[in-house]
């Protein structure tokens, strides 16, 4: 099986390009291993749709199975691109969450960067956690995928790894959820870090940056209309919220390496 590594903002995937095998779990724990395999934040299969210029599929590290990925549709808009799947610069890309529509951003025959219009995010109002005696105020968003974002005063103290995956299953999202924690730096500024589902904490996640952003205007802390950066480990992603609660994300999509695998 050939692969290809890419990333956004450090947020990496496989990427293959074809039908998803059955024992797509099992490929996608074992390659995903940072220490035994190629090491990623999962797989992600591109194919050709009926209703869209292609489809795309998530699985994670732990072979669950993901709606929707920011920073992972971003790098299929430059796959299909750069490797001549295509030669049109606006594409329609069909995900579990719906069809989003991406802008290829090209210079020099080449995908720098992509703008995805990543439909509505919708912010419920806040919920209070009883976690180990202790109650945690976060503002589930959804973009596709579930979200808990977390405002905090200081980012570099937030409990990613102690608190994140105590959300992740908390009874409250039978289902499992991403969990952001937010400080607020600016009204068109933010730094975020995420536990995600089923990967751990990963450099940066495309959805969670919309989910943050949203919550953040929701909460009157940032205006509408206005390109609102995002801080992320693995670098910062602009993020526009419109009225009608519709978000738009713009950010790199870079290649890592080929690769061969014989565990398929």
């Amino acid at each position: 099986m050939h692969f290809t590594k890419m990333q956004g903002l450090g947020n990496d995937y496989l990427y293959v390009f074809g039908e998803v095998p059955e024992n797509v779990a099992e490929l996608s724990i074992k390659l995903s291993e940072r220490h035994f395999g190629a090491g990623s934040d999962g797989m992600i299969y591109i194919s050709p749709s009926a209703v869209a210029d292609f489809k795309m599929r998530i699985f994670n590290a732990d072979g669950s199975e993901a709606k929707m990925c920011g920073n992972g549709i971003r790098c299929v808009g430059k796959y299909v691109y750069d490797k001549g799947y295509t030669d049109k610069t606006r594409l329609r890309i069909e995900t579990l969450s719906g069809i989003r529509t991406l802008d290829l951003h090209v210079s020099a025959g080449k995908v720098r960067s992509v703008t995805v219009d990543m439909g509505k995010a919708t912010p419920s109002g806040d919920l209070s956690l009883e976690i180990e005696g202790k109650t945690v105020v976060c503002t589930p968003v959804s973009v596709g995928n579930p979200h808990a974002v977390i405002l905090v005063e200081n980012i570099e103290k937030a409990p990613l790894t102690t608190l994140g995956p105590k959300i992740e299953h908390h009874s409250r999202f039978p289902g499992g959820v991403n969990v952001e924690f937010v400080q607020l730096l600016g009204q068109d500024e933010l730094r975020m870090r995420v536990w995600e589902r089923g990967s751990g904490v990963t450099m940066a996640c495309g959805t969670g940056a919309c989910a943050s952003a949203a919550a953040a205007v929701a909460k009157g802390f940032c205006p509408y209309g206005t390109p609102i950066s995002v801080h992320l480990d693995g670098g910062t992603l602009k993020i526009e919220v419109a009225t009608n609660g519709t978000v738009t994300m713009t950010g790199p999509a870079e290649f890592v390496y080929e690769g061969e695998s014989a565990l398929c």
